[in-house]
């Protein structure tokens, strides 16, 4: 394969240079533990504290309801566990969305195995929450909102503030997964009305096995992981320390260069987007075309098999997927394609390309023609195709 074109940047990225020079020092030099009371845990302390700051500012926190954890999952099921059980008194109603992340949909079905009720909202074709459902869904017994900031999939932004304000005014605790809006988009969680927020450094160009929970000061949330006092009693264990590092070098990064990353980012995607419909019938763009990440693209091509066409893509030296990496080994379809009403088999035929900074136009050429070619290959196999085109000739 003489050339490879990444773009399945919602599943990870490659970690940026920058933040793998930041972190080599804390493996082999600076490998205290930052809980010691020497110099050399020392270093590793003031270490986690500088990536602290950076992250605080990031969505202009303060430092102390940072807290690091293992990544985007562990921060999810930590906001949603530890706010059931600290608000069990007020009630046990929590509302979500059909087209969360599983570290969310399936911390729920737990909670629902303890004895909460969970309410899923729906979302209209292009994956936005309906916020009349939502309000209506609201009960004196609930006591906490999780609607992610954009969806791993689809791309779509959800209308965060009108939650976020909804909430507020009902005095119901507001999680976000953020996981892959954070470094990609503003975020202000002040102005949002967010209580708790998760991320995760791989989806920013930082390393793998680290992300953080925000949580806004007067939350009551208690410990996920029981043990020592680090995180300020909160999450036990040892620092992760070159992965808090390079996480908080990667966001000094992406926010430092958020606004070129964004334009590119959404001049590529537009392309691509322009491109496959024009030239490529029978498909159906998924997601919001306006509230929508900088980076994503999600098609659903009629009478194709979508692990098929990754399968040859990948042959052609372009990694792409049909939907959450979390899922790529299952048969079924994806759970967000088919909230936004597409039927099973058009859900089957679907391609998420997601871009980075290191993307070029003439890749983009390159990965259109591919899938055309692709895709009418695909398409002369399919007997459903077939008998479609005999029926479109007779009309």
């Amino acid at each position: 394969m003489d050339k490879m074109i990444y773009l399945d940047n919602a599943a990870t990225t490659k970690t940026s240079p920058q933040a793998v020079e930041a972190m080599l020092p804390y493996f082999t030099e600076r490998y205290g533990n930052a809980s010691s009371i020497y110099q050399l845990g020392a270093e590793s302390r003031q270490a986690v504290t500088k990536a602290r700051d950076i992250i605080a500012e990031s969505l202009q926190v303060n430092p102390a309801e940072i807290y690091f954890t293992a990544g985007g999952s562990e921060a999810d099921n930590w906001a949603l566990i530890a706010a059931a059980e600290c608000y069990k008194d007020k009630g046990k109603h929590i509302i979500t969305s059909t087209i969360e992340h599983h570290a969310i949909l399936h911390t729920c079905q737990y909670l629902e195995k303890k004895g909460y009720e969970v309410t899923y909202i729906d979302v209209d074709e292009n994956g936005i929450v309906k916020m009349e459902d939502l309000r209506k869904a609201i009960r004196q017994d609930t006591i906490l909102i999780s609607v992610m900031f954009a969806n791993n999939e689809i791309g779509t932004i959800q209308p965060i503030a009108e939650i976020g304000r909804t909430a507020r005014e009902k005095g119901i605790l507001f999680h976000t997964d953020a996981v892959q809006a954070y470094g990609h988009v503003p975020i202000d969680v002040e102005a949002l009305a967010i209580d708790m927020l998760s991320a995760s450094g791989h989806k920013v160009n930082g390393p793998k096995g680290v992300g953080f929970l925000y949580i806004r000061k007067g939350v009551k949330i208690r410990s996920f992981i029981h043990g020592g006092a680090q995180e300020r009693r909160r999450r036990a264990g040892t620092e992760n320390v070159p992965g808090i590092v390079g996480f908080g070098e990667a966001a000094r990064l992406a926010f430092g260069q958020m606004k070129e990353r964004m334009e590119k980012a959404s001049r590529l995607r537009d392309y691509l987007i322009e491109r496959i419909e024009k030239e490529i019938p029978y498909c159906r763009l998924n997601g919001d075309r306006i509230n929508r990440l900088p980076n994503n693209v999600n098609f659903s091509f009629r009478f194709i098999e979508g692990e098929s066409l990754l399968i040859m893509l990948d042959m052609k030296g372009i990694c792409a997927s049909s939907g959450s990496a979390c899922t790529s080994g299952s048969l079924d379809p994806s759970h967000v394609l088919l909230a936004i009403g597409l039927p099973h088999e058009i859900a089957h035929g679907s391609l998420r390309l997601t871009l980075s900074e290191e993307n070029t136009m003439e890749e983009m050429d390159y990965v259109v023609d591919a899938i055309k070619e692709v895709v009418d290959r695909l398409r002369q196999m399919s007997p459903l195709y077939e008998d479609f085109v005999k029926k479109e000739q007779k009309q």
